[in-house]
């Protein structure tokens, strides 16, 4: 079955330089990479003989008879032919009638129709006079054959349409890496947050290799008259599998509300685990403050340990309601819950396990890191703490897993 394909729109896209040329020399197609390479215009090219459209530099004749017989022999042998390293000057565009140099690496193909015969030629001319400047500029020891030459030529070609290809694909993961945070943080928007607790900094860092919406999560909700909660979760994985990490934060938000309860909530978010597709495995923390009685009360499924930071620089894991992650038990059972006791100016950190985990390290390791950064700058402000914590874990320009992080100064 033979594609259907536009062969006008294909040679369009492309970065090559490419023109085509009838049996007369006429110029009866050329494409924007062409345009862009010669600083010319389709008008001034297109249904003008090649040698009228770009006129010989008087100053360098051989160039033009090179390369016109290059084109007769193609179209006298209905063989493609190379030219490498070739000079071709073209007018120079500033109307002074001078003319600007060029290196050129040109390949030659014809098109023959149905009689066998030679109808159209392909030319494909990169423009190499960069590569042939630099090599004056280096002043080899040796002169280099015409092989050698040519070699180079091409290896330089290539490795310059590489450039610009590497940086086309940067750009284009820059861009598609911006859309999936902006869509993240559109999907983490917490209200209460905004609206009543200037003693809480959070931050979100998407997986350094990450174009899409990522699984790790966190969540603030205001519980009037003198209570709040907070929350950090990790769904495995990225995409349209991560996305179940949004459903579950919405689920858990909408709970506590209803259920202050830590362990009775995510008792709740694991029977709602357990019926989506995705949500099995998936860790969460949930703390409630009570601001009236300076009481934190917490419950964990499968999720490394929060930190409160004590006024003496001391850190205590909140380790005592360890359960396993949601949805991962067969049938219902209570999760336990703890509580411990806050003074004024502490602080409670919760993250998720990009923060401090590393590949072929315990666990422990990267919790003495953390609590170790927070004994260094717990004297910071929240937010600079949060700056802080993510500089000193050498994660602060992204990290193999995505990060989210909470610091709430008591």
């Amino acid at each position: 079955m033979t594609a259907d394909i536009e062969f006008t729109a294909l040679f369009d896209a492309t970065p090559s330089p490419y023109l085509v040329l009838d049996t007369d020399l006429v110029i009866r197609y050329v494409n924007p990479a062409y345009l862009r390479v010669t600083g010319r215009t389709a008008d001034e090219l297109v249904g003008k003989r090649f040698f009228d459209a770009l006129p010989e530099n008087p100053g360098a004749e051989q160039a033009e008879d090179n390369l016109r017989a290059s084109l007769t022999r193609v179209l006298n042998s209905g063989k493609p032919e190379t030219l490498v390293l070739q000079r071709y000057d073209i007018p120079a565009r500033d109307g002074s009638g001078g003319f600007e140099e060029r290196w050129w690496s040109e390949i030659h193909t014809p098109i023959v129709g149905p009689d066998g015969a030679v109808r159209w030629i392909v030319q494909r001319a990169d423009d190499v006079t960069g590569f042939v400047r630099s090599q004056r500029a280096q002043e080899p020891a040796g002169e280099f054959t015409d092989l050698e030459k040519g070699m180079a030529a091409e290896l330089y070609v290539r490795a310059r349409e590489a450039h610009r290809l590497n940086q086309e694909l940067r750009q284009a993961h820059a861009r598609e890496r911006q859309i999936g945070v902006a869509l993240q943080e559109a999907m983490l928007s917490a209200p209460d947050l905004d609206l009543h607790h200037d003693n809480i900094a959070v931050r979100y860092l998407p997986a350094a290799s990450s174009l899409n919406v990522c699984g790790d999560w966190y969540d603030v909700v205001d519980l009037p008259p003198d209570r709040y909660a907070a929350a950090v979760g990790d769904v495995v994985g990225h995409g349209l599998r991560a996305a179940v990490m949004g459903m579950l934060r919405s689920a858990l938000s909408a709970v506590i509300r209803a259920t202050p309860s830590p362990a009775q909530a995510l008792e709740v978010l694991g029977l709602y685990a357990r019926s989506m597709e995705g949500a099995t495995a998936a860790t969460a923390v949930k703390v409630l403050v009570d601001t009236r009685s300076r009481l934190i009360i917490y419950s964990n499924a499968g999720h490394p340990p929060p930190v409160l930071l004590h006024t003496d620089g001391s850190c205590e894991l909140l380790d005592r309601a360890t359960d396993p992650p949601l949805g991962t038990r067969e049938h219902h059972v209570p999760r336990p819950q703890a509580g411990v006791s806050y003074q004024p100016g502490d602080t409670l950190v919760l993250y998720t396990d990009g923060l401090i985990e590393r590949r072929g390290e315990d666990i422990d390791v990267g919790l003495a890191r953390l609590t170790s950064a927070l004994a260094q700058d717990g004297t910071l402000g929240h937010d600079q703490l949060a700056d802080a914590l993510l500089a000193r874990l050498d994660v602060a320009g992204g990290s193999s897993d995505d990060i989210a992080l909470i610091v709430i100064r008591l």
